[in-house]
């Protein structure tokens, strides 16, 4: 029970950590890619600009609109955060280093994730506008539907492991499922984006339409927790992307831990740069892109993949 206990403070920790570089990260690349200088005041280039507002953050006055339904306000953002956090702990970040080994971790990851959902429904619901409703209703449909295409890219994985334990494929991998599964891995890369609600799949929060969606009436210590949520689960999909298809910690000459941060970092790279790159999708486009394109791709990956395996 201790052990468990200290684990989960230091997966907090390592959260915590995570989110602040990357979102001073995400701000640099994206200053860069807009011939801008980004944060330059706070420190050294900024750098602890990111500890200046999680400070701002922690002091905020967090306020509830009278028309609120009180618990389910109060409730939401950490029904998302903890959804995201608990997904996590199933990821090998090294050879000698997975906070809780499962011998179903793959099915674990894509199932604990769901409650993110509901907690997203919450918020729109129990904050009383409409914005926040419409906002929380498009992010719904998004996920579940892309969902969909998510679990189908990673099954041509589990075809060619054998396995859902995570720790196994990535022990399989003496080459890179990549090689073997370009087209899964496009297809999880565009479903893990379309996941996390950011740009080009960012209609759930679409400043210019509702304002900022399901967290519209938020602020203080609770807007920081979907903050914090949906950099968690960024990492969270990037990290699974890496452990699927490009072989977890495994790599020559520097640490496992080393290699595991390398390549998660490398996929969430992608992330803001199709934030910083692409225009908002539509609604309907959004939806024919899942439904005519990432689902039948995907089961045609898993036709293929199934073919070879029995031919050879």
């Amino acid at each position: 029970m201790t052990g468990t206990v200290l684990v989960m403070f230091g997966l907090f920790g390592f959260c915590a950590l995570a989110v602040m570089v990357l979102v001073y990260g995400e701000r640099k690349i994206a200053a860069h890619m807009q011939a801008r200088i980004g944060p330059m005041r706070v420190g050294w280039h900024g750098i602890l600009q990111v500890i200046a507002d999680t400070i701002k953050l922690m002091l905020k006055e967090s306020e509830i609109p009278t028309q609120a339904d009180r618990p389910l306000y109060r409730a939401a953002p950490y029904v998302v955060f903890v959804a995201g956090f608990l997904a996590l702990i199933a990821i090998p970040l090294n050879k000698n280093l997975v906070p809780v080994s499962l011998n179903v971790g793959l099915l674990y990851i894509l199932a604990i994730g769901t409650p993110g959902v509901i907690g997203i429904l919450m918020a729109g619901w129990s904050s009383g506008n409409k914005y926040s409703l419409l906002g929380g209703m498009r992010s719904a449909a998004q996920m579940i539907s892309y969902e969909i295409p998510l679990v189908l890219s990673v099954l041509g994985v589990v075809m060619l492991g054998q396995t859902l334990d995570l720790y196994k494929l990535v022990e399989a991998q003496s080459i890179w499922y990549i090689v073997f599964q370009p087209l899964g891995f496009i297809i999880f890369l565009i479903a893990a984006v379309a996941e996390t609600n950011r740009n080009p799949f960012d209609i759930p929060e679409a400043e210019s339409e509702l304002t900022a969606g399901f967290h519209t009436e938020y602020g203080g210590i609770r807007f920081a927790y979907f903050f914090l949520a949906e950099y968690v689960n960024m990492f969270v999909l990037s990290a699974l992307g890496a452990t699927l298809f490009f072989g977890g910690w495994r790599g020559p000459l520097l640490p496992g831990w080393c290699w595991f941060l390398l390549k998660t970092g490398a996929i969430l790279f992608l992330f803001f740069w199709f934030r910083w790159t692409y225009p908002r999708l539509r609604t309907d486009q959004l939806m024919a892109l899942c439904w005519k394109v990432l689902t039948p791709l995907a089961f045609i990956n898993i036709l293929i993949t199934g073919l070879i395996l029995i031919l050879l």
